[in-house]
């Protein structure tokens, strides 16, 4: 990690769109040195996938194709262009001749052999297109014929997941329409109904039935429907669905564009971190699809920030290889099925390279990224996130109280990616394996006297608003649940959701989050406790905590005192102290103890992790309040912070003197967010 949050105002120099294809012929290059000897798998160097040798070999040629397609695709032919690109199109219709032969020795693994063909085949459908004079047109019949027939089984295949994959069966009958082989015209409707259905408020897509909101809404479910409207007949296909599409995406690009660091640090949080800047591709995407709302020379730079900011850290590496990591190799935060093939999904961050020079994207001057230039705070009410970000050291937060990854109802484990209460920018949830069975950071939890910590999935989202004045605005967000202890189960995959196991209810919990600036007032509240198959649960042998923002770099820096705690790596700052409050039952907050907990190799950002946590003994029915703060910088404080509650109204002073008021949610549907 940077030791240094940067907050500059905007890029001193902007990238060309010559350096854009610079820097992807370089990791072109560095790919099509691990191929196989036809082309038509490329393997880097890296343990073999959870899905096998063949299908990483897939992944590697189907991902790096997108970029190859990128870069090929604003090019004209017949037209002077750099002779590499003949070259490059030469080496990938190599492979795709080999991949399609029944007969060669490294043919591709077929869709009805493998789910997961049918991800990479939407990448080769939708690169075929896009270049077609390049590839498609110069393959022989037989070979034209022999694609046709790899991608023919999606048709009538009712197996996809109900989710981002969708996309996947549009574009590929898309392209088999378009050349004259089978499709569905059933399939595709029923797809294009299946979006609908996952569409929610404000430009939000929902990846599938679950309360899935992470990086896959724009780097899958807003960038296939643009992409899909340029492929050759998808207008007769789309009945005019396209600018309602458009819409969507200009609406979810303005809050968006809120969950970028200033240093191009994405949000730390969600499936497929090893994606890294994939995160950009919404924003160029918005530039292709020439949304209204955010201008061509900001999405530009929150791309070029993405991209620049992995390039800093290490990704891709000197050897031009993309691996299973964030910044550094780190297979932990990868999903078990992945392979040294599927980083490249990243490369969807260079989209841009479809547009041609002459387009506004490349010519208009760039701006500074939002979160550079004043402080903000936005309600994403179908993720039940407040969106919180700070000019002074350019750190995007979120404080979730409607995200888990899991059903609505369904009782079982965290995700450590989607279930816990603060995401950021400048920290990483912790993933090793012990995060996933007891919460840590950013989690309200009981914690029995051998140390299991309650889960929270199947929160029920109270409220997600911003309330007050213009000039004193505050985030407010609530959510309840019944905590419970897991006993886990051994899984062969894990795709993201939080595991299963054998279930032991706690007790129902209450949080309140207050957010404003740096800073979260969190109010909790244990509202009853419960007995399971017999065994009840005492006051005296539970305890309550309350975990701040984990911290983690070579070396992290943590102190505890009395009702505190703080752990530091460079300038990033996580701290939290228990609160006075008014108003309440004696002792609501007494006996609060600070605490820091660490953990080692548990970080995508570095080996050493610490963790400041307030420790409570339980009292059923008394708010406790905590102050949580992630900074960048020393924020000095000038007067006491407390919290008076009166009639359902808190009253909060805050740490710089600021004094505001907001209404405790209640039990009952989540009230609309207010802007």
């Amino acid at each position: 990690m940077d030791d240094v949050v940067h907050a500059a105002a905007g890029p001193a120099t902007s990238w060309a769109r010559a350096d854009w294809a610079a820097a992807a012929d370089r990791l072109l290059d560095a790919a099509r040195a691990w191929a196989s000897p036809s082309g038509s798998q490329i393997i880097p160097p890296g343990e073999v996938g959870g899905y096998g040798r063949d299908v990483d070999g897939l992944e590697g040629f189907a991902r790096t194709l997108l970029l190859a397609g990128f870069r090929l695709s604003a090019e004209s032919i017949d037209t002077p262009h750099d002779s590499r690109l003949d070259e490059l199109a030469d080496f990938y219709r190599r492979g795709i001749t080999a991949g399609v032969d029944p007969e060669a020795p490294d043919r591709w693994v077929r869709l009805d052999e493998h789910a997961q063909a049918k991800v990479e085949a939407a990448s080769i459908a939708l690169v075929l297109d896009m270049t077609r004079e390049w590839i498609w047109d110069r393959l022989d019949a037989l070979t034209q014929q022999r694609v046709i027939d790899y991608l023919a089984p999606v048709v009538g295949d009712d197996t996809y997941p109900r989710t981002n994959w969708l996309w996947f069966r549009i574009v590929v009958q898309t392209f088999l329409r378009s050349v004259g082989g089978p499709w569905s015209e059933a399939d595709v409707a029923a797809d294009l109904a299946l979006h609908e259905e996952l569409a929610r408020e404000d430009g939000w897509i929902s990846d599938g039935v679950e309360r899935s909101y992470d990086h896959y809404v724009g780097w899958a479910l807003h960038t296939y429907p643009v992409l899909w409207s340029r492929m050759r007949g998808a207008a007769d296909l789309a009945g005019g669905r396209t600018a309602s599409d458009v819409a969507a995406l200009d609406r979810y690009l303005q809050d968006a564009i809120h969950l970028v660091g200033a240093d191009g640090s994405p949000l730390i949080q969600g499936r497929s971190l090893i994606y890294r800047f994939a995160a950009a591709a919404p924003f160029w995407i918005g530039a292709i699809a020439d949304v209204p709302s955010v201008s061509p020379g900001r999405l530009r730079t929150i791309a070029e920030r993405i991209v620049g900011h992995f390039a800093e850290h290490g990704a891709p590496t000197d050897e031009g290889q993309l691996t299973l990591g964030w910044h550094h190799a780190w297979p932990a935060l990868a999903q078990s099925y992945s392979g040294p093939g599927s980083p490249y999904w990243a490369v969807k961050g260079f989209l841009g390279l479809i547009l041609p020079a002459e387009h506004p994207v490349w010519t208009a001057a760039a701006e500074p990224l939002p979160v550079s230039e004043a402080d903000a705070l936005r309600a994403v009410r179908s993720a039940g996130w407040i969106i919180a970000t700070t000019a002074d050291d350019g750190i995007a937060r979120v404080v979730n109280h409607g995200t888990d990854h899991a059903l609505k109802g369904a009782v079982t484990g965290d995700s450590p990616l989607y279930a816990r209460i603060g995401y950021a920018t400048a920290a990483a949830p912790l993933a090793d394996a012990a995060a996933w069975e007891h919460p840590l950071e950013q989690s309200v939890a009981l914690v029995d006297d051998a140390g299991r910590a309650t889960h929270r999935a199947a929160m029920t989202l109270l409220d997600v608003r911003i309330e007050g004045e213009d000039d004193e605005p505050v985030g407010v967000a609530a959510s309840t649940w019944p905590a419970h202890w897991m006993s886990a189960r051994v899984a062969a995959h894990r795709h993201g959701s939080g595991i299963e196991g054998d279930i032991e209810i706690a007790g129902d919990i209450t949080v309140v989050s207050f957010v404003r600036r740096a800073w979260e007032v969190r109010l909790a509240r244990v509202d009853g406790l419960h007995g399971f198959d017999g065994f009840a649960v005492a006051p005296a042998g539970v305890r309550l905590r309350i975990g701040g923002w984990a911290v983690s770099g070579d070396t992290v820096e943590a102190s505890a005192e009395n009702a505190s705690a703080e752990a530091r790596c460079g300038a990033v700052r996580s701290r939290i102290r228990s609160l006075p409050v008014g108003s309440l039952p004696v002792g609501a907050t007494d006996d609060a103890r600070g605490a820091i907990i660490r953990r080692a190799d548990a970080s995508p950002l570095g080996p050493d992790s610490a963790v400041p946590v307030l420790e409570l003994p339980v009292t059923v029915g008394a708010w406790t309040a905590s102050l949580i703060e992630l900074s960048g910088i020393d924020r000095v404080e000038v007067t006491d912070t407390g919290v008076d509650l009166v009639d359902g109204v808190a009253t909060i002073t805050w740490p710089d003197g600021a004094v505001t008021t907001g209404r405790i949610p209640t039990p009952g549907p989540a009230e609309a967010a207010d802007r």
